[in-house]
């Protein structure tokens, strides 16, 4: 666990991938330096920002003026909010206003929003002229210390969660703390679930001062900035060593197979936030782990009761229409999980716990395990 920063200035941290190495810069107001950074990075370039509704509401018109403030010509591409927006129709709709604005190559496409428009935007920026650079400004917590970082942009299929997409870096990541004052308590809960995974996967010592300090990033101020410094460092080391999740960025999925699923089985709504998917999968992942023997039932109930304490859901009963669409019936979910992206060769693997602060991929996990876990956990 890092020392505490301060707030009046920003933190950058660096993800070092080479030539394509680029910086997370984390600070409250630092949304209005974006142009100067773009104008220092892309001479001449001009910019189509993608952002939702409600965020074009909030963020819009300074992000714009930032831009123009360097001198950058730029365009806005506003869609719905929501995971209904990672969809194929909604990606067809970006890029034909990515063209239709002459965006070029060396452009950029400016991903303003959170989780959903980061991936949007990014995959129509990965395909639209076969590339064009784009930078991250995520507006909540669940992107700014996870989705915005990293390069994994896609859409969603009616078979799952994440299912076309594409690696694809963004050149900078600006995360303004500021824009989350605007979030609803359910929106900041459900990105510190992702916070919270950082410590349970990788980080003991982060764990414990998330126990500890959870009530001081929820009010704000250098908690919260330190929450999030440590998440995107975190995430920054696992991707510099495997961009493309041919080891162990597989890990950053703890939590994700089971939270996948059950998005999927409430039909990507708002019944169920990603970040609330996460909560339940991680608590899932540790109590199967504690089915196996790999940790103990008191660590298990420590990831439960730490995620229960800021208000998430950790169980399946905690979700909105339990008993509709599939949520009650283990096939259904098992189904759900098969079509997982970490699935080979039809074998589930699972990121799973050998402790607090230590998760491990599990290869080729009996099938038939985790239909009697399931049948369980959902029987109450």
């Amino acid at each position: 666990m890092t020392a505490p920063i301060k707030t009046n200035n920003p933190v950058t941290v660096g993800v070092a991938l080479g030539d394509r190495a680029y910086d997370i810069v984390i600070g409250r107001d630092v949304l209005p330096s974006l142009g100067h950074r773009i104008a220092a990075l892309r001479p001449g370039a001009r910019a189509a920002i993608v952002t939702d509704r409600t965020v074009a509401r909030h963020w819009l018109g300074k992000t714009e003026a930032a831009l123009a403030d360097a001198g950058i010509a730029s365009s806005r591409i506003v869609v719905g909010e929501g995971e209904a927006s990672k969809s194929y129709a909604v990606l067809q709709e970006v890029s034909e206003g990515l063209i239709a604005a002459k965006i070029e190559r060396n452009d950029l496409v400016i991903a303003l929003g959170g989780g959903v428009i980061g991936d949007l935007a990014g995959f129509a920026a990965s395909i639209v002229r076969r590339g064009v650079d784009f930078v991250q400004v995520p507006t909540s917590l669940l992107a700014q210390v996870d989705s915005s970082v990293g390069g994994k942009t896609g859409i969603n299929s009616p078979h799952g969660k994440n299912l076309v997409g594409a690696f694809h870096q963004p050149v900078l990541v600006i995360a303004d703390t500021a824009v989350l004052d605007t979030l609803s308590p359910r929106q900041f809960r459900a990105g510190y679930a992702e916070v919270a995974k950082y410590g349970v996967l990788g980080d003991a010592a982060l764990f414990d001062w998330l126990e500890a300090h959870h009530g001081e990033i929820f009010s704000g101020g250098a908690a919260r900035e330190q929450a999030i410094a440590a998440s995107c460092r975190a995430k920054a080391e696992i991707v510099a060593r495997d961009e493309r999740e041919t080891g162990d960025r597989a890990l950053l999925n703890l939590g994700h197979t089971f939270g996948h699923a059950l998005e999927a089985a409430t039909g990507f709504s708002d019944r169920l936030f990603h970040g609330e998917g996460v909560a339940v999968g991680m608590v899932l992942a540790a109590e199967f782990s504690a089915r196996l023997n790999m940790i103990s039932a008191s660590d298990a109930a420590r990831v439960q009761r730490h995620l229960a304490s800021v208000g998430l859901p950790t169980k399946v009963q905690d979700i909105a229409g339990f008993q509709q669409e599939g949520l009650a019936d283990a096939d259904t979910l098992m189904t759900l999980m098969a079509q997982d992206k970490k699935v080979k060769r039809g074998r589930l693997t699972f990121i799973l716990l050998e402790q607090v602060g230590k998760a491990v991929i599990v290869n080729d996990v009996d099938p038939s395990m985790v239909r009697a876990f399931l049948q369980e956990k959902l029987s109450g």
